[in-house]
């Protein structure tokens, strides 16, 4: 406010003594005109140091004035020097960035809104063979050619990552994940995962070499037992063993259904297991299942059962029975004598949709997740009771990835759970109505 006041005061001034220079000539209104006109030149000629110096700030330097223009100046030169601090911490910032970036082992590619390349990391240039300047500006996938990356890309659903080969080096395999963040912008990151690969093909060869080694002493030592536990009925020398015999015999069906599951899922993440592309009269494996299960629950549980007779599918019959057996087996295995079991099979807006839903024990939300692990179990007393082995879910969980199909889980402690999955459009088959009984049935 002292700054306009002392403005004003000058204008004034001015004014005055345009108008006391004008008196002698009786031009008072002149002088007071002239005056302005210099005040007027005055504040222009500010304005065109102003504009030079805004277009040419290094090249031109701003007067020391006094008064409103002295203040404009030194404010703008403050918040030149406040920029110029401003953008050298920026750049501190952005060359440790760098530096930090350049030092991972990961590649990490800066892509903008449409996918095009703005910067990458050395370790990006040697996992994809980029160079500089020349893949600047050029959309990444025209550089990693691949189908699997190429669909992933267009897809625009950034949920997981994909494995393809290395661009550079064949016999290399890469995961390649896009984050999306700020204002339209993905980071690419790349990472090296052939020695993972090679450790786990390791591991399931040994699992596979060791699972058939045990399948044959397995197999001797149950005949033995079954010949023991028939002598050990009645009044026989071995009688006083019936009880033992009977366990021993029990657990070692126990470990041949091990033994069977961990061959299935090695040859499942392996890709040994091609699944076939037949067409599967899903309704009857359903049924099949359901009466597999009941065996198993002894009477012990209500079933209701509601299938679409009319909707069919194409796949291998082996993973799809693994999927229906150990969903609905499970189902028996967790939920108390007298609880309730629903299964169905049914067309949904994103195809095909298999549910499993009984009022069991539940599971803890925590552990949802984790319950395709291996050897992973909720009730571990319970299990090893019914003669769970902890492989279905892992065995449902990879089955499921040969039909392009995910599992959905909900549950809740006390209440019960349901496994739902979602098989795809693609792979459904519609049969005539007319030709099948029942098109929708329920039963216990």
């Amino acid at each position: 406010m002292v700054v306009w006041r002392r403005e004003l005061l000058r204008l004034t001034l001015l004014v005055l003594l345009g108008a006391w220079v004008g008196m002698p000539f009786e031009q008072v209104f002149g002088g007071i005109s002239a005056a302005l006109a210099v005040y007027a030149v005055l504040h222009v000629r500010r304005l065109v140091q102003l504009r030079m110096w805004l277009e040419h700030p290094k090249r031109q330097d701003l007067p020391e004035l006094g008064g409103l223009w002295g203040q404009v100046f030194d404010g703008l030169l403050e918040l030149q020097r406040k920029s110029r601090k401003k953008k050298k911490k920026l750049a501190a910032m952005l060359a440790e960035f760098q530096a930090s970036t350049a030092a991972l082992p990961d590649g990490a590619v800066v892509l903008g809104h449409s996918g095009e390349i703005s910067w990458f990391n050395n370790a990006a240039r040697t996992l994809l063979g980029l160079r500089v300047p020349q893949d600047i500006g050029i959309r990444v996938p025209n550089l990693v050619r691949h189908p699997v990356f190429t669909a992933y890309f267009e897809e625009g659903r950034f949920d997981n990552e994909v494995e393809v080969p290395s661009p550079v080096n064949r016999t290399k395999t890469l995961s390649l994940r896009v984050i999306p963040y700020g204002q339209n912008q993905r980071l690419l990151i790349v990472r090296d995962i052939s020695q993972r690969l090679l450790l786990d093909a390791a591991r399931r060869d040994f699992v596979s070499n060791a699972s058939h080694e045990l399948r044959t002493p397995l197999t001797v030592l149950r005949g033995y037992l079954d010949m023991m536990e028939h002598d050990a009925q009645g009044q026989g020398v071995l009688a006083p063993w019936h009880a033992p015999l009977t366990e021993m015999r029990n657990q070692a069906l126990r470990m041949e259904s091990l033994v069977n599951d961990m061959l299935k899922l090695a040859r499942l993440e392996s890709g040994r297991a091609r699944m076939s592309d037949d067409l599967l009269d899903v309704p009857a494996l359903v049924r099949r299942a359901v009466d597999d299960a009941k065996a198993l629950s002894k009477e012990q549980h209500r079933f209701e059962l509601e299938c679409d007779d009319t909707l069919t599918m194409t796949g291998g019959e082996t993973e799809l029975l693994s999927i229906l057996a150990n969903l609905v087996n499970n189902a028996v295995r967790y939920t108390p004598p007298g609880g309730v079991i629903r299964v169905t099979w049914a067309k949904a807006p994103e195809g095909g949709r298999f549910a499993v839903a009984d009022s069991g024990i539940g599971i803890a939300q925590e552990d949802i997740p984790r319950l395709t692990e291996r050897f992973f179990r909720v009730d571990v007393g319970r299990s090893r009771a019914s003669g769970g082995t902890g492989l279905g879910l892992s065995i449902v969980k990879h089955s499921l990835e040969a039909f392009d199909a995910r599992m959905d889980i909900e549950s809740e402690i006390g209440v019960g759970s349901t496994f739902i999955c979602h098989f795809p459009a693609h792979r459904l088959v519609y049969r005539n109505a007319e030709k099948s009984a029942n098109k929708i049935e329920g039963y216990i």
